[in-house]
């Protein structure tokens, strides 16, 4: 299964300086990027692709940590109503997080390519605001080292159907690690899907709330994310009763189906059926 799609073309903030105290209260939150992926049915993944602008000439050993945060839809996981302090939270990630897997937990490993250098035309880092300071227009175009994060996870993610949101946050040893974002409506190779909701951001002042980055900070556009999801899905437990009461049901028709062997004669020869002449 693939969510939303690998093509870079606009960098957007995705970084995060503490995530150890990240689940301490949102006065740690660390600024955080969101966009969404749908699962049909219960999924299993167990790894992600992450694209995103490292400074130039970071080396890649100065990744320190990797962690995967998955948010539902608000209002879930939320307080409703919302605070007022955001334009809206209609199709927005939750509050609070529904699950995360991280290097610090032993749960994600990770391994990184240096793609060469990259520019993007504008981004989103400090100028994150509650109404009514919100439309900063972005923060300008950016250069560094683009690099591709595969994210494996060693306790895979099992989330059942539903609408989500996929938060990567990168530890650096220095410097800011941007997220670059993609086209919305996705676009081939990538798997469009349907609603597709836009890339959403907060940080620490802002949180519980998050912004549009398009439409509430940047104006006028919308944006997707550059990542990808891997996994399988998960038989639900009545399919599997099912599929074994079936296997179980071939097994017995097969014994009853199974012809008896010849038994010898009184006077030597073979008689089919078993009976004796």
């Amino acid at each position: 299964m693939l969510c939303d799609v690998s093509f870079a073309w606009l960098g957007l903030f995705g970084a995060w300086a503490s995530y150890y105290g990240a689940s301490a209260g949102f006065s740690s939150v660390p600024p955080s990027s969101a966009d969404d992926f749908i699962l049909n049915s219960t999924t299993q993944i167990d790894s992600a692709t992450v694209t995103g602008l490292l400074p130039l000439g970071f080396p890649l050993p100065g990744i320190e940590g990797v962690r995967v945060e998955i948010y539902r839809v608000f209002p879930q996981d939320s307080t409703s109503p919302p605070s007022g302090r955001v334009p809206t939270r209609v199709n927005s990630p939750s509050d609070v997080k529904f699950d995360a897997r991280d290097t610090a937990a032993g749960s994600l490993t990770f391994s990184a390519a240096d793609l060469g250098v990259f520019v993007v035309s504008n981004t989103v880092l400090n100028g994150i605001h509650p109404v009514p300071n919100q439309q900063t227009g972005g923060e300008g175009p950016a250069s560094g080292e683009e690099v591709q994060l595969n994210a494996q996870f060693t306790t895979p993610l099992t989330l059942p159907a539903d609408h989500y949101f996929f938060v990567p946050q990168v530890q650096l040893s220095s410097g800011d690690f941007l997220w670059l974002s993609a086209p919305r409506p996705i676009v081939p190779p990538g798997t469009p899907f349907s609603p597709d909701l836009e890339e959403w951001i907060r940080n620490a002042d802002l949180a519980p709330d998050w912004l549009r980055v398009g439409t509430d900070i940047v104006g006028g556009t919308t944006f997707n994310a550059t990542f990808s999801l891997t996994g399988e899905t998960v038989p639900e437990p009545s399919t599997v009763l099912l599929m074994l009461s079936g296997l179980s049901l071939l097994a017995w028709r097969g014994t009853r189906a199974r012809p008896r062997p010849p038994v010898r004669g009184r006077a030597g020869r073979e008689t089919p059926g078993g009976s004796r002449h």
